[in-house]
């Protein structure tokens, strides 16, 4: 096999090594070979990918990285088409959202900041795609406090650590799990820690006394986000708890409005309490609802797909993330299918399209993107926002801008 190289345009081929030593034949020779492999590979499937031969969990990271650089968009969706094998309409979504990730990122000083990361492992019960730490409240209710006491040292320690090193926080996110399977008590407990902890820090506020509800911490924020993921788990008192707190954000996550897949897929709640826990949480006076929607769930169709995207634009949430399902091997759903075989996997070029068809018909655009590995199609997973309204967390955490 003789393969023949240019090496004369060096940061083009370097790009993707940045803060790592570039050999430019040896990183040239690797994209021969792995153009040929495609080629190879696409020719005796008849198939091509969306993404091309990008196996990374961040392509907008590399649009990102051209854009700097000083390419047009033009010039920057070539580069993912020729060089990745990229197709056109993934190539300009990724341009899209890293133009618009540039421009929501513009006005925080985020290089001396940082975000803070809480995760609570419990959840009403384990979904049958999860593969999360995630442990059933009903087994384990009795270590909750427990957890608590060890989170909260972590919180102290934390604190010190960072102030220590004169950074900023700039956004905090309490995911899981599922965070409101904690009771108000406890959320009461877990909020109050973190204030007392980086209370301090309201003389870096950016953010007026007006939006931060008249609570101390969350006018030190940017933004202040809690996963209510689980609509069994949501109640007044404790919705009462996070506004207290000066919590802004929140998820109502239903992953599908279908009944029958909810079920299939371990959440054991319905559809209906999804819609009354939405309603709940904007009578509590949230004005930032994300939603999250699982596309290629077992057994779901198009018209599936129609129906969750109808029910929740009736909602007209702030947030819309759509995923595209990652079979984890840590996941019961990938068991299960090693076990007894499963052929209803079913993500294609149009669920994805009605999915986004649907988020712009709500006036949501695209934000932010990531990949992960064993994705049903090879696709991607997309938040949509409303202006104002975007995910600055996501942002900061998935272009690796942040800690």
């Amino acid at each position: 096999l003789t393969i023949s190289v240019k090496t004369s345009n060096k940061p083009a081929i370097c790009a993707e090594y940045e803060g790592s030593e570039c050999d430019e034949k040896s990183v040239a020779i690797k994209n021969e070979l792995k153009h040929m492999l495609y080629q190879v590979l696409s020719e005796e499937t008849g198939r091509e990918l969306p993404w091309g031969e990008l196996i990374g969990i961040r392509p907008t990271k590399l649009a990102m990285m051209h854009i700097d650089g000083g390419a047009t968009d033009d010039e920057t969706v070539k580069y993912m088409m020729d060089e990745h094998r990229v197709s056109r309409g993934k190539a300009e979504l990724a341009v899209e959202i890293a133009r618009r990730e540039k421009k929501i990122l513009q006005n925080i000083h985020y290089e001396n900041g940082y975000s803070l990361y809480i995760g609570i492992p419990f959840c009403p019960t384990t979904c049958l795609y999860c593969s999360f730490t995630s442990f059933p409240l009903a087994s384990w209710k009795d270590r909750v406090d427990t957890y608590l006491d060890a989170l909260i040292h972590e919180i102290e320690a934390t604190a010190r650590m960072m102030k220590s090193r004169g950074k900023v926080l700039d956004t905090v996110y309490i995911g899981g799990g599922t965070p409101t399977t904690l009771e108000p008590e406890q959320l009461d407990r877990l909020l109050n820690a973190i204030e007392d902890n980086f209370e301090e820090e309201t003389k870096h506020s950016t953010v007026s006394p007006d939006q931060a509800d008249g609570h101390s911490l969350a006018s030190t924020l940017q933004e202040f986000t809690v996963e209510a993921g689980r609509p069994d788990s949501i109640t007044p008192d404790k919705l009462a708890m996070l506004r207290k707190h000066g919590v802004r954000r929140i998820s109502v996550n239903p992953q599908t409005m279908n009944d029958r897949t909810l079920e299939l897929i371990g959440r054991r709640h319905s559809v209906q309490q999804v819609i009354d826990a939405f309603h709940m949480a904007r009578e509590a006076g949230f004005d930032n609802i994300n939603m999250d929607i699982i596309l290629g769930l077992p057994e779901e169709t198009e018209e599936d797909v129609h129906r969750t995207i109808d029910e929740i634009s009736k909602l007209h949430p702030d947030d819309l993330t759509v995923h595209s399902l990652a079979l984890k091997r840590a996941s019961r759903m990938q068991q299960w299918i090693e076990q007894n075989g499963f052929t209803s996997i079913h993500n294609t070029d149009e669920t994805m399209k009605i999915a986004a068809d649907g988020a712009a018909a709500m006036g949501l655009e695209p934000y932010y993107l990531y990949r992960q590995k064993n994705m049903s199609g090879n696709f991607e997973n997309v938040g949509y926002a409303a202006p104002g309204k975007a995910g600055i967390y996501n942002i900061l955490i998935m272009e690796e801008k942040q800690t």
